[in-house]
C-alpha cells in the first residue's frame, strides 16, 4: 500500500499600494516552492502586475529565487503566486544523533548560520547558561528540543499585541508573553545555545479543508545532515501548549 499524499494548490497574493506614484520598483520574491522529500511540485507559476521581465536563481539556501524591475510610473504592484504541490509521507532515514556529534567541529562547521545567534533571537548570558546548565547531562538532542518547548510553555504566555514585529527575544522573554514570532524566537536561542540547529519558519496551517487557512511561525531542526533542503529535519511548535503555535 502507497503512502498517503494531498495535492495541494496554493494562491498568495501580495499587494503594495502608494500614497503617490513609483518611478522605480526593484524586488525579490521567494515564493517558488521546491520538490523535496516530502513534496514534489507539480506546477507553479509568478504573475506581476504591472508586468514586468522576470529572472530566477537559488540562493546561499537552495531557495529559488524570482527578481523583477520595474521601471515605469505605478501606483500599485501585485504579485500573484500560484502553485500545485504533491505533499506525502516520508519515513526519515538519518541515524539519529547524540551531543557528542553536536559537539564536534566539523558538524559546527557545516550548520554555522544555524547556530550563531541573530539580533532577533540574542538572549542574555544568564538565560541562556541556566538552560544550557539544565540540559549538559542529556544525550539524546530530542530531550534538549523537549526541554527547551517545556521552558517555554511555561515561562510565556501567547499574547496577541503584547509584542512588536520588531521584538526581540530577549524583550519577549522580560515580558513574558508573545506572538508565534516571539515564542519561535526563544526557542531558536535556547537550541542554538545548547548546540542544536534550528531555524525559524513562516508558512500556513491547513488542518481543517473547511477552517481559514493561518499563518504561523514555528521552529525547525535538523535530525540529520541537513536542514535547509527539508532532509533529516522535524518541525515543532514553539509553544506546545497552545494550539496558536501548533504546527
Amino acid at each position: 500500500m502507497s503512502d498517503p499524499s494531498m495535492l495541494l494548490h496554493i494562491r498568495h497574493v501580495t499587494g503594495f499600494s502608494y500614497d503617490g506614484a513609483a518611478d522605480s520598483s526593484y524586488n525579490e520574491v521567494r515564493m517558488t516552492p521546491l520538490t523535496l522529500d516530502r513534496q514534489r511540485v507539480v506546477a507553479s507559476s509568478l504573475e506581476v502586475t504591472p508586468y514586468a521581465l522576470q529572472s530566477t536563481y537559488r540562493d546561499y539556501f537552495g531557495t529559488i529565487v524570482t527578481t523583477f524591475d520595474l521601471h515605469d510610473r505605478h501606483r500599485q504592484l501585485e504579485v500573484v503566486a500560484e502553485a500545485t504541490v504533491e505533499t506525502f509521507h516520508h519515513e526519515d532515514s538519518q541515524h539519529a544523533l547524540d551531543v557528542t556529534t553536536l559537539n564536534t567541529a566539523p558538524w559546527n562547521d557545516q550548520f554555522v548560520e544555524y547556530l550563531a545567534p541573530t539580533s532577533r533571537t540574542a538572549m542574555s548570558s544568564e538565560v541562556l547558561d541556566e538552560f544550557r546548565e539544565s540540559v549538559a547531562s542529556f544525550v539524546d538532542p530530542r530531550d534538549i528540543v523537549d526541554a527547551a518547548m517545556s521552558v517555554v510553555a511555561a515561562r510565556m504566555q501567547y499574547v496577541r499585541g503584547a509584542t512588536l514585529v520588531s521584538s526581540t527575544a530577549q524583550e519577549a522573554w522580560d515580558e513574558s508573553k508573545g506572538v508565534c514570532q516571539d515564542l519561535t524566537h526563544v526557542t531558536i536561542a535556547l537550541l542554538r545555545s545548547a548546540g542544536i540547529p534550528s531555524r525559524y519558519v513562516s508558512g500556513y496551517l491547513h488542518s481543517d479543508p473547511d477552517a481559514a487557512v493561518a499563518r504561523r511561525f514555528w521552529v525547525k531542526v535538523t535530525r540529520g545532515s541537513s536542514i535547509s533542503r527539508g532532509s533529516g529535519v522535524a518541525s515543532i511548535p514553539p509553544m506546545a501548549a497552545t494550539s496558536d503555535c501548533a504546527t
